[in-house]
């Protein structure tokens, strides 16, 4: 089982980094350089506004798109009551292929249904035995309206979700951040920059601190069936080099790592890099982006570039002059790099 979900996150990965992801208009030239000074201030280039909008927007249509109303599902435990004839009422749970039995009546299949839908299914197939049969379905046991939260939080598991149920909802009923001891001081080990929220194999940008912190409606977004959150943690001290490496990996992060130490970990620049290389910073919710001039380091005009726990090291091809989605394409592949074994 374990390895066939690193399969379906391979595949994902290769998925996205085909494409899948949409575009934006940046460009590499427009990213500002970032040199070895200590002392000196970065400069920055962060989300512009009309990428920012194009987040907001699609969190508010996730938040209209949702499904409110319960589908029957494999799994769930329901009590079926025909009126009026008691020795027909069965308490049953409902098959891996989405079917119930029923005295007369055999197989009805009701997953996928509404409980509505069931019902009248259920009158249909008895309508050959008893005359204007009258079916009432509920459910007793929801276990197919699952979502599961693993990493840094107290209780890590699956969880069943109701009608309305958000992200910070789920984040409290797994008992909040998990309590790790840092350099003698016990602390909250959550890293909300760097979590994740992943829906049908796509990772969906919000931002932790603000769902999560600051309560806010947009990002603190209502939760479906089949979602999964990974909370990372503060000791989850990683970095990622992804792009046109012979080797793209994600390692542990070491204190004093530059740039050319980290390329040589990913097995190196294939003979069609480009001249810079792209730094990202800041996780999926609040990514900044440096340019690096990575010949101008080879050559000794300039110093070389240290690496943060969490950067993402992208080594575009030659002769690329459009920033293609970062935010949008390269940096869900990275987040879901984090499921994968560490090489």
């Amino acid at each position: 089982m374990k390895s066939l979900f690193h399969i379906s996150a391979i595949l994902l990965i290769i998925c996205l980094l085909a494409g899948c992801y949409g575009r934006t208009n940046l460009k590499y030239k427009e990213l500002p350089e970032l040199e070895y000074n200590p002392n000196a201030v970065l400069e920055e280039a962060e989300l512009n506004e009309v990428e920012r909008a194009i987040r907001l927007k699609e969190l508010e249509e996730l938040e209209k798109k949702h499904e409110s109303t319960y589908a029957i599902n494999a799994g769930d435990v329901v009590s079926v009551i025909v009126y009026n004839h008691a020795e027909l009422n069965i308490r049953t749970t409902v098959t891996p292929d989405g079917y119930i039995g029923m005295v007369f009546a055999g197989q009805v299949k009701v997953a996928g249904l509404s409980l509505e839908q069931a019902a009248h299914a259920i009158e249909e197939a008895l309508e050959k035995y008893i005359r204007n049969p009258k079916v009432g379905i509920s459910p007793i046991e929801i276990l197919s309206e699952n979502v599961t939260i693993a990493g840094a939080v107290s209780k890590p598991g699956m969880y069943t979700i109701s009608n309305g149920m958000r992200l910070v909802d789920l984040f409290a009923k797994a008992g909040g951040a998990s309590i790790r001891r840092y350099d003698t001081k016990d602390m909250e080990a959550a890293d909300f920059d760097r979590s994740i929220f992943v829906r049908k194999n796509k990772t969906i940008p919000i931002d932790f601190n603000k769902a999560i912190t600051e309560g806010d409606r947009v990002h603190n977004i209502l939760l479906s069936k089949g979602d999964y959150i990974y909370v990372a943690a503060k000791d989850n001290s990683m970095f990622y080099v992804v792009g046109d490496v012979r080797a793209p990996c994600r390692q542990i992060w070491t204190k004093n790592l530059n740039l050319l130490d980290a390329l040589t970990i990913g097995g190196w620049m294939n003979e069609t890099y480009w001249h810079h290389v792209i730094i990202i910073r800041g996780g999926i919710a609040n990514p900044k982006m440096y340019k690096i001039d990575l010949d101008g380091i080879l050559q000794g005009r300039r110093g070389n570039v240290l690496i943060e726990a969490g950067d993402v090291i992208y080594v575009p091809k030659d002769d690329i002059s459009e920033y293609n989605v970062f935010v949008r394409k390269i940096l869900p592949t990275v987040q879901l790099m984090k499921l994968l074994p560490i090489k």
